[in-house]
């Protein structure tokens, strides 16, 4: 059993990697708006309720998951560094996956802001999140983002022997 957390900030292109790893394994794509589409129609992500309801149906998956005979799961995230709760978030979902016997690789994803903005309004990325389609809000929300936290490690801080950082800067979809 494989967990691979892709990870990086907004429009970097973590679930078109996820999918493109998805069709060359047998893991299935398990990304961070699956969940948040699910609930918007009820909350928005940015409410307690939403955040609650969002990370209650991914921690069920996970649990199901990492408990199964299935080879494993890809899963998107985007990762503030300077919360120390994002981190704490991804432990645990590493140490679920491993006491189950499941190994757990990183994959870190970072791209030029002015490509993601870009990346942000593609058709592809609209189709498999439509809380984006409101491109005004998330070009907004992109940049807010990256003003507030830090959504890429520094050199050296993830010391894991699974680890990967990719700048996908020039890669297309």
């Amino acid at each position: 059993m494989k967990l691979v957390i892709i990870f990086g900030p907004q429009a970097v292109g973590k679930m078109t990697v996820g999918q493109e790893l998805e069709k060359i394994t047998k893991l299935k794509l398990f990304h961070n708006h699956m969940t948040i589409e699910l609930v918007s129609p009820y909350f928005s992500y940015g409410t307690p309720q939403g955040k609650r309801l969002v990370n209650l149906f991914r921690q069920e998956i996970f649990e199901e998951v990492a408990k199964s005979d299935l080879p494993g799961l890809i899963f998107t995230f985007v990762w503030a560094f300077d919360l120390e709760q994002d981190g704490e978030y991804i432990r645990k979902i590493s140490e679920l996956f491993e006491s189950n016997g499941g190994q757990v690789c990183y994959v870190e994803l970072e791209a030029d802001a002015s490509e993601r903005l870009e990346r942000n309004k593609s058709p592809h990325r609209l189709l498999h999140k439509p809380t984006k389609r409101d491109i005004a809000w998330s070009e907004r929300d992109l940049l807010d983002t990256m003003k507030h936290y830090r959504l890429n490690s520094e050199t050296g801080e993830i010391k894991h022997e699974h680890y990967i950082r990719i700048d996908n800067t020039q890669e297309s979809g």
